[in-house]
């Protein structure tokens, strides 16, 4: 049995703990993503119904966020000390791409994959400083929402992305993502021990099609924002 003490101390162990947890952030971009859709039902009363009823879960939302940061920090922590090991094990470079069972995964996305984490997680920072303890109702962003009186988010987003900078930044940001998502969820099934060799082609090809749905779907909401409010 995995304890947990294992899964710290052990190379097979904190690859499990990284591929759990990189699957469990992939299901959190998901439904993340799918709330941020709201966004191009015009008006914005979808999107800002949408962040009150997040809101509306009161201390349950608190317990999800630790829950979410201690993931994030699972994931991070592990994928650092993983990368450590492997550079301070190897020799020399891999001069091919190829291994032993034929052509291996390496690619840009899977050599830089600390780096584009690293940047992935100072966005983050920068998202949650200007969404979510960015201005409120105390700042006139007030509007209604379920007939009530409530944040206009939706207000807050569309002035950020009708700033070219903005909206550029987000959309490089999240290429990023698509990049890191695209081995990161392949290697998620590799250190679970569920990437049998007959599944090995379909995974990938699941893993580029997520990737690829991620990105753009984040990509529009910017981009969209920015003709809406922008005057393009």
């Amino acid at each position: 049995m995995l304890t947990w003490k294992k899964a710290f101390s052990s190379t097979v162990g904190r690859k499990f703990l990284m591929g759990l947890s990189g699957l469990l952030l992939v299901g959190f971009i998901f439904a993340h993503l799918a709330g941020n859709l709201t966004l191009l039902v015009p008006g914005g009363e979808a999107f800002n119904l949408y962040a009150k009823k997040l809101s509306d879960l009161g201390p349950l939302l608190y317990v999800m966020e630790v829950g979410l940061i201690f993931v994030f920090l699972l994931h991070i922590v592990s994928g650092v000390r993983l990368k450590i090991e492997n550079k301070g094990a190897r020799t020399q470079g891999y001069r091919s791409t190829r291994s032993k069972g034929g052509p291996s995964k390496s690619n840009v996305a899977s050599i830089n994959m600390i780096v584009t984490g690293v940047i992935i997680l100072v966005f983050l920072v920068v998202h949650i400083w200007q969404f979510k303890f960015g201005p409120g109702m105390d700042d006139g962003y007030i509007a209604l929402v379920d007939g009530k009186k409530g944040r206009d988010l939706y207000r807050l987003v569309a002035e950020t992305f009708s700033n070219p900078l903005w909206a550029g930044f987000y959309v490089f940001i999240m290429s990023l993502l698509g990049m890191h998502l695209r081995h990161g969820f392949w290697s998620a099934f590799q250190s679970l021990g569920l990437a049998y060799p007959r599944y090995s082609k379909p995974i990938y090809l699941l893993a580029m099609l997520i990737a690829a749905a991620t990105a753009l779907g984040f990509i529009i909401l910017p981009l969209y924002l920015y003709v809406m409010h922008a005057g393009v």
